[in-house]
């Protein structure tokens, strides 16, 4: 599945075009400016490119506001899920909907600097994913540390993924490696899904350490009891469902 991917002298990259994805939950303090920021990034490192987000039903005007975007610039498609999935129905659909060479998820706050994304871009070269984690605790307290800790436990525990933080909010596949995957899961455990699928291909996995840049609009939901819940509840039927 590998492939020769780099980045010329002008920063372009060479070989593949590439879907950036971007699932979405009342982002609309954020989803505008993340979509200037993509195609202004888009249009310098590769020729051709796609621009996917996946609203999960959001209830605030983060849709309409894709839409309008989507309206003038024919490389926006905007999927809209018409019930709330937690994230992962969003993210799989709009893993689903990519069709260029190279796939990059992020969240829809854009967290990665772009030239974190550059650099990890190179790393796809000889490899079938390349997944980030932060170099630094992305939050302090108590709650949210013990919760990471006991779920990065039980995901090495149960699926043998031995990988730093694979919920990060920063991945890029080659499109090939996703192709047949039968995604199921609702919650943000489809991340471990995807890896756990990948692992059974034999696909290389190549880890890029970054600090992401903290939220400052709009709220994080990942946290939230019911998509706790959910994710645990994704974990224990993927383990023992076959």
């Amino acid at each position: 599945m590998t492939g020769n991917i780099s980045l010329n002298e002008k920063g372009k990259m060479t070989g593949s075009d590439i879907s950036f994805v971007f699932p979405m939950f009342n982002e609309s303090l954020n989803i505008e400016e993340t979509l200037q920021k993509t195609s202004e990034l888009a249009r310098e490192i590769c020729d051709s490119y796609e621009i996917v987000v996946a609203d999960d039903a959001s209830t605030d005007a983060s849709a309409e506001i894709v839409g309008r975007l989507a309206s003038r610039d024919e490389r926006i498609k905007l999927i809209r899920l018409e019930k709330n999935t937690k994230f992962g129905g969003a993210l799989r659909e709009g893993l689903k909907a990519a069709s260029k060479d190279i796939v990059l998820y992020t969240d829809a706050d854009f967290p990665a600097k772009v030239e974190d994304v550059k650099r990890a871009l190179t790393l796809l070269d000889g490899a079938d994913v390349v997944t980030a984690y932060s170099l630094v605790l992305k939050d302090e307290s108590v709650k949210r540390i013990i919760m990471s800790k006991v779920y990065n436990f039980l995901v090495q525990f149960l699926f043998g993924l031995n990988i730093r933080d694979i919920n990060s909010g920063l991945k890029i596949y080659k499109r090939k490696a996703l192709e047949g995957l039968r995604l199921r899961s609702k919650s943000p455990f489809i991340d471990v899904e995807i890896f756990a699928e990948l692992a059974k291909r034999d696909c290389r996995i190549r880890e890029y350490g970054l600090v992401f840049d903290l939220r400052t609009r709009g709220a994080s939901n990942i946290s939230k009891p019911s998509i706790v819940a959910q994710t645990f509840w994704d974990m224990l039927v993927y383990k023992f469902s076959g």
